[in-house]
């Protein structure tokens, strides 16, 4: 039976994607009501060779610092003499990531509210111990940005990363990523690390960095959605206007917008 967790109002499943979901659809959908949300969403085929409109972004090649591009290297090197990378406890990302935190929301473009400092603080208290976290620090110890990585077995997902705009100059991306990419892949020979499936949502260029920079890849996979049947008849009733829908900047239709056009993804993967 697949463990699921709830995330913005939806399930999904609570483990890595290379583990093939085994529950039924009437499983599925007890769940759902259960649980009160308005979908579940899974995937299947993790990493097929067929592309496909859905994928996670992942590393699995082990490489020392000479596997990368010239200018890759140099700003490595950089980044390195410039930060600190170094594994922390989650108190050190509580007590310090705040800043980060919401220096990098203001950045972004996209629905989802930033946390205050008490949302923020109780979060990281909820967090069990299947995690790891990383921070990084400029030549003042001051907290620059951070990571906090789920572990499972072999697998790691990094799950939130976060890095203060004004610190960007001093590479710390590429200190980052150098530096968990040698500890999960060539030092603890995990099976690969996970930067999170394609961004629905908003615009990230992080994805696109990681590939040309660091070597991560497109892993294809099917999606699969399955809907409280309230919300399969909005669905079935919105879809033909969801081009419109997801340009508004009213932030809850946008999210309507959102789902819509996952259910885009959905319906072109039933056609494979």
């Amino acid at each position: 039976m697949t463990n699921w967790r709830k995330y913005n109002g939806a399930l999904i499943p609570d483990q890595p994607p290379h583990i093939e979901i085994t529950d039924s659809d009437s499983l599925i959908n007890k769940k759902i009501g259960d649980n009160n949300v308005f979908f579940a969403r899974w995937t299947t085929k993790f990493d097929r060779k067929e592309e496909t409109d859905f994928w996670y972004i992942i590393c699995d090649e082990k490489l020392t610092i000479e596997g990368y591009s010239k200018n890759t290297r140099s700003k490595i090197r950089r980044g390195l003499r410039k930060c600190e990378v170094k594994l922390v406890n989650k108190e050190e990302i509580k007590q310090f990531g705040f800043l980060s935190y919401s220096k990098a929301f203001q950045r972004y473009n996209a629905d989802i509210l930033s946390k205050n400092r008490k949302e923020f603080e109780d979060e990281i208290d909820n967090i069990d111990k299947d995690w790891h976290f990383w921070a990084i620090y400029n030549n003042d110890n001051l907290m620059i940005g951070y990571s906090q990585n789920r572990i499972a077995e072999n697998y790691c997902d990094y799950s939130t990363i976060k890095f203060h705009p004004d610190y960007l100059k001093l590479y710390p991306s590429y200190a980052l990523f150098f530096t968990m990419n040698q500890y999960y892949l060539n030092e603890k020979e995990y099976k690969y690390v996970n930067d999170g499936a394609r961004s629905i949502s908003h615009e990230t260029n992080i994805q696109s960095f990681l590939i040309q920079k660091f070597r991560f890849r497109k892993a294809y996979c099917k999606l699969h959605i399955q809907y409280h049947p309230l919300i399969n008849i909005l669905i079935f009733i919105l879809f033909p206007f969801r081009l419109l829908i997801i340009k508004s900047n009213n932030i809850l239709l946008h999210k309507i917008g959102v789902v819509l056009m996952q259910e885009e993804i959905h319906k072109a993967n039933k056609v494979e």
